[in-house]
């Protein structure tokens, strides 16, 4: 059904931006595959991923995500949704923008933390963390991350976050560079 040449597109973005949403939604009107990094861990390792991080620590979590990464390049014509954190350790930015096309999904500061409200307890990053710090924990990160995210290929803001508007930056009809 598609004609587009092989490839990977990479969603990154800070939890809660829309990834794992919006690129289910872009592999299915694509007919491509779709894999969400922090399901892909829990299938194969059995363990959700905030029970993960109660029973062991970050770093081990973190070297485990670096490997399923990898094993990503297995597979063309693939929608990869990656954990918000996954750009940010080793080399796993540059990885992605070597083997694929990497969008960075930044929506408004106000959404992100209405959507964290509701799910916080389920983050690992965020279980402990009060609601009244969350706007402040979530700009923190931000801070950090940005720095990792602003190296992917395209950046759509806002209310450009939509499937659509992936579908057209993959084929080129769309200009989203930042």
């Amino acid at each position: 059904m598609s004609n587009f040449d092989a490839v990977r597109v990479y969603l990154i973005g800070y939890m809660g931006s829309g990834k794992s949403r919006t690129g289910g939604e872009v592999a299915a009107k694509m007919d491509w595959r779709f894999t969400d990094m922090d399901d892909l861990f829990e299938e194969k390792y059995r363990i959700s991923v905030l029970d993960f991080f109660e029973k062991y620590d970050e770093n081990s979590f973190r070297n485990i995500e670096r490997k399923l990464l990898h094993e990503t390049i297995l597979e063309d014509n693939m929608i990869i949704a990656t954990g918000g954190g996954t750009p940010c350790f080793f080399d796993n930015m540059d990885f992605i923008n070597n083997n694929g096309t990497s969008i960075y999904l930044k929506p408004d500061i106000a959404l992100l933390i209405n959507r964290l409200r509701i799910v916080r307890k389920k983050r690992p990053l965020l279980k402990d963390v009060r609601l009244e710090n969350l706007v402040d924990f979530v700009h923190q990160q931000l801070v950090e991350r940005e720095l990792f995210y602003t190296k992917a290929h395209f950046t759509i803001e806002g209310a450009d976050i939509s499937a659509d508007n992936i579908i057209n930056l993959i084929k080129g009809t769309a200009e989203y560079d930042q």
